[in-house]
């Protein structure tokens, strides 16, 4: 317990280090020609400041066209400037998605992420030169090597070349920044972040963050204390447990009669819970538009917990966490 105390208590000091005051801007609250904007915070070394929500790309892809173009304007109309998506959504859909209803008004007001699960750099420059194409804008502001799972698959990427398309497509002006992304094994990332120290090109970093992540392969204890030594963003996704907060969810064949929410936490404290940790946003899937309404309500009402208060709400959910294999996405390799 000591040992979460204090660093939680770490964790939150960071939280305070990397929020935006509005009284930086011209105008406050902070507004652009849309209307007001969510709250900034700063996306590591980057030098970007970056809303604390965004949608996320996967959902885009897979609901009904009405109503992904419904959760893009309701984003947009609820001060969102940040929007996630990969290549392999759809695949390809949710990127063309974008390029309708997204960039061809907009692109110079929003901060646009898409990623690349290439093993190849072949593949991988192919891949950017369709996610342009597709999203109809001829740069990104953050380009991300997507869903590494293990060491070993880092490793391999890496002698493929992968990486170095990235680096390449950043000095070519294509991407403002790099990163990767992983939901399955903290230690991949450990790997990246290792055999990357020396000369530091990764500006961003997604991964899972939320209440249960304590419970086995914790990507907060494991990975989060390095970003934040190098000052690389993070970028928080799984905030739900990708639905096993929930009574049911098909996609990944789970049911309860005892979900997290509501019997344990809401989802406005799960929420809270991670906004009061260091990360720059929480990409938010919604296929929805009031889905996505909902969540920037929580963003507009955020009142960062204290050390006690996010404390309670890990031992609360300390028992269900340590009881079964409750975030299946991250799979112990064999």
């Amino acid at each position: 317990m000591t040992h979460r105390r204090e660093f939680l208590k770490t964790m939150a000091a960071m939280t305070a280090a990397i929020s935006v005051p509005s009284t930086l801007y011209a105008n406050t609250p902070n507004e652009d020609k849309l209307g007001e904007i969510l709250p900034l915070r700063k996306l590591g070394k980057t030098g970007e400041n970056i809303t604390m929500l965004g949608v996320g790309g996967y959902h885009i892809g897979w609901t009904t066209e009405r109503d992904a173009q419904e959760v893009i304007e309701a984003a947009l109309e609820g001060g969102i400037r940040f929007f996630d998506t990969a290549e392999q959504y759809g695949p390809g859909t949710s990127e063309e998605r974008y390029g309708k209803y997204l960039t061809p008004k907009y692109r110079e007001l929003v901060f646009l992420m898409t990623k690349t699960q290439a093993r190849t750099a072949k593949d991988a420059q192919q891949h950017l030169e369709d996610s342009l194409r597709r999203m109809k804008t001829d740069y990104l502001d953050l380009w991300q090597m997507h869903s590494l799972f293990t060491p070993e698959d880092v490793d391999s990427r890496m002698q493929e070349k992968v990486l170095d398309v990235l680096i390449k497509a950043k000095e070519s002006g294509k991407v403002k920044h790099i990163g990767f992304t992983g939901h399955q094994n903290p230690y991949a990332h450990n790997r990246m972040l290792e055999l990357t120290r020396d000369n530091d090109p990764i500006d961003a970093v997604q991964m899972p963050v939320n209440v249960l992540d304590q419970s086995y392969f914790s990507f907060i204890d494991n990975v989060m204390p390095e970003l934040m030594k190098r000052n690389i963003g993070v970028l928080a996704m799984k905030t739900l447990a990708d639905g096993r907060f929930f009574a049911t969810k098909e996609q990944a064949k789970w049911k309860t009669d005892d979900p997290i929410i509501p019997n344990y936490i809401s989802i406005e404290e799960a929420m809270y819970f991670v906004w009061s940790l260091p990360v720059s946003t929480i990409i938010a899937g919604a296929e929805k538009a009031d889905y996505i309404r909902d969540k920037v309500k929580m963003a507009r009402s955020f009142v960062k917990l204290n050390e006690t208060d996010r404390l309670v709400l890990v031992e609360r959910v300390k028992e269900k966490a340590l009881a079964g294999n409750i975030e299946y996405f991250k799979q112990k390799p064999a």
